[in-house]
């Protein structure tokens, strides 16, 4: 099991326990504010030893006695006759599906639900993350076709060939620039370029706008902040920090597959391998 299946794993377990715990609490509340609960005083008391026989054997005066006797002071003397006790009232029995939930349930239940819908998005969002990506389309290796087809297409779209699955531009890498490119390429990148193509990222490095190409000038043109690059992508001008990234590409039996899960950072500002300068007006 590898480390990504277990983090995952313990995510998920961390999750549920999270909801169990917040739903647990929420439901001892609710019971205590149903039942009620004695104050620690009113333990004592109970716990005492002082009764109501004990004190009528002391001779003390109940309260009922004294109120009495205060009431006949303070009329002069005259006897007060005692009042007949009310009978005690009858016991109401709610019914708890017409008494509802009360407004303090109310409340908890509202804020465990809350806290647990934000538990569980955040979790499915943890899991997503980590989840690994599948084994096709942007973010993995993209089958391009035959590298005759892509030149081909390079010369049919003059000069520029865009594949929308892996969001790549192709350009042709010229031969005789080979030895330059080993001084600032390497891996699949200078790969590609010493079978004569070119893997482009269509973002700008700059801030990441969709860079088109421009027929007239014969180079990228950015058209957000006017960052400008020759054919193979290395920067002429504009704000961007350094030349378009590009991803590396394997060519097995003349297929070709661009390596999209690994985005390479564009050269440096001030490299100039093929020496191309514009061919014509700017299009942007």
């Amino acid at each position: 099991m590898d480390t990504d299946t277990i983090l995952t794993v313990a995510l998920g377990a961390l999750v549920v326990l999270g909801a169990l715990f917040f739903f647990t609490s929420s439901a001892r509340r609710d019971r205590a504010a149903a039942t009620g609960s004695l104050s620690r005083e009113t333990r004592r008391r109970d716990r005492s030893d002082v009764t109501p026989e004990a004190i009528a054997d002391a001779g003390a005066q109940s309260g009922r006695e004294v109120e009495r006797a205060a009431a006949a002071e303070w009329r002069g003397g005259a006897e007060v006759v005692p009042v007949a006790d009310a009978p005690p009232p009858a016991p109401v029995y709610l019914d708890e599906q017409a008494l509802g939930v009360t407004r303090r349930q109310f409340l908890n239940r509202g804020v465990v639900g809350a806290f647990g819908l934000a538990i569980s998005g955040f979790g499915a969002s943890t899991i997503a993350f980590l989840w690994p990506s599948g084994s096709g389309g942007f973010g993995s290796k993209v089958n391009a076709g035959s590298l005759d087809d892509i030149k081909a297409g390079i010369q049919d779209g003059g000069g520029f060939l865009y594949f929308a699955e892996a969001r790549t531009w192709f350009t042709e890498y010229p031969a005789e620039a080979v030895k330059d490119a080993e001084k600032f390429y390497s891996g699949g990148v200078l790969d590609g370029m010493k079978e004569g193509i070119n893997a482009l990222y269509q973002k700008c490095p700059h801030l990441g706008c969709r860079v088109p190409s421009c027929e007239s000038s014969q180079w990228f043109e950015c058209p957000c902040h006017g960052s400008k690059y020759n054919q193979v992508g290395e920067k002429k001008a504009g704000p961007a920090p350094r030349g378009m990234d590009r991803f590396g590409v394997v060519i097995t039996d003349g297929r070709v597959e661009v390596d999209t899960g690994l985005v390479v950072q564009g050269p440096p500002i001030g490299t100039n391998t093929t020496g191309q300068e514009a061919e014509g007006p700017f299009c942007a």
